[in-house]
């Protein structure tokens, strides 16, 4: 079956696709990865997509955006195919997450008509209709409705395609936000441990735009970072975040370290006489360190040997310097590129992945996880 993966996460920063071949013998998953892309937003689509996760934003322009998505998913998925070698009528399957605009786990269980709730759109009826192939999607519900967050997801695939016979592995993605899966090798008795360590690419993102007066987005090659410092004592105030101290499952987002909390703390960093640069270095130490804090702590218990690592960040070399640096030096360090799964393509892979298994009825959520009370089949379809 040939599904075609579709993600665009928490960066906003465009749509990856991922065209996968799966087949299954006797439980036994054969899959090739045969196409993937990165269809980059323009600025005006970016700077709409952030208008939506303000406070006073109408519920017309939330339910708009959600149908206009879904036509540009199907444009972009045909544009892609164009320079490749995939025949646009050989795709079986379109497997998308949405563009994730409310993400919240945690609610107040007192209030009557509050629930735990998360708010993908991209629709994907328009992209069915669209494309003329069958779509599944909205993942996360299912899982919020078995008692889980909805997140992360990516563990499952982690557990299933990584587990290591001697072993154990951390998987490490830094997109907006950054998680990590704990996966135990084969014979261990512990349970695949997932969760969101804190922000990954977020809160750079805002700063370099902001010091930039909004000519870049992201931190080229960690560049700005490298060449600031970072401040202890900004730092420290940053860690004590509560965030850091719940534990896991936990899940996060740009509800709790977007855009608001950014101009929050860029306005502390003003307190500490801070430049610019030493600002982002600072914010990028963050990332690594409370990614390497919660390394650390699981290295022994789950007999770590490896860290890989994919997602955005990756091309942040100061970040992953960073991160090197704080990690022991018996740990190897790895992109998933040698795992067989390009570092950008990871999660639009995943997707595709939990859409082949949910459209084939096969259990595709990880309890561990996310904290669902049993495992089930997540995505809706639209034929």
């Amino acid at each position: 079956m040939r599904v075609c993966g579709l993600m665009s996460g928490t960066s906003l920063d465009g749509l990856d696709i991922a065209i996968v071949d799966f087949s299954m013998t006797n439980e036994d998953l054969q899959y090739e990865l045969k196409h993937f892309v990165t269809v980059p937003y323009d600025n005006e689509l970016k700077n709409q997509l952030h208008e939506l996760m303000e406070p006073n934003v109408t519920i017309q322009k939330v339910s708009s955006m959600n149908m206009y998505l879904g036509e540009l998913y199907a444009d972009y998925v045909k544009e892609a195919l164009v320079d490749s070698e995939i025949q646009y009528d050989s795709i079986d399957l379109i497997s998308s997450h949405g563009q994730t605009i409310w993400h919240e786990p945690f609610v107040n269980n007192q209030e009557k008509y509050t629930r735990p709730n998360t708010l993908q759109i991209g629709d994907i009826s328009v992209l069915a209709e669209k494309t003329n192939i069958p779509v599944i999607g909205d993942f996360r519900t299912r899982d919020m409705a078995a008692g889980g967050q909805g997140a992360p997801l990516v563990p499952f695939a982690d557990h299933y395609l990584f587990q290591h016979e001697e072993h154990g592995r951390i998987l490490v993605n830094i997109g907006g936000i950054a998680n990590l899966t704990v996966v135990p090798h084969k014979s261990s008795t512990k349970d695949v441990i997932a969760f969101d360590t804190g922000p990954g690419n977020m809160i750079i993102d805002y700063f370099v735009y902001k010091y930039t007066n909004g000519q870049q987005n992201f931190d080229r090659n960690g560049d700005f970072a490298k060449a600031g410092e970072v401040h202890t004592e900004f730092l420290e105030y940053l860690l004590n975040n509560e965030y850091f101290k719940l534990s896991a499952p936990k899940s996060t987002g740009r509800e709790l370290f977007g855009q608001a909390y950014s101009q929050h703390i860029w306005n502390v960093g003003e307190q500490y006489h801070l430049t610019p640069l030493d600002k982002i270095s600072t914010v990028t130490m963050l990332t690594a360190k409370t990614l390497a804090n919660e390394i650390i702590r699981l290295i022994e218990p789950y007999e770590v040997k490896e860290v890989f690592i994919s997602g955005g960040g990756v091309h942040n070399s100061t970040l992953l310097n960073y991160l090197i640096d704080l990690l022991p030096n018996t740990i190897r360090i790895d992109q998933t590129d040698v795992l067989g799964i390009h570092n950008d393509a990871k999660e639009a892979f995943v997707f595709a992945l939990l859409g082949f298994l949910g459209f084939n009825k096969i259990p595709n959520n990880l309890p561990s996880s996310t904290g669902a009370n049993r495992q089930t089949v997540m995505g809706k379809i639209a034929w």
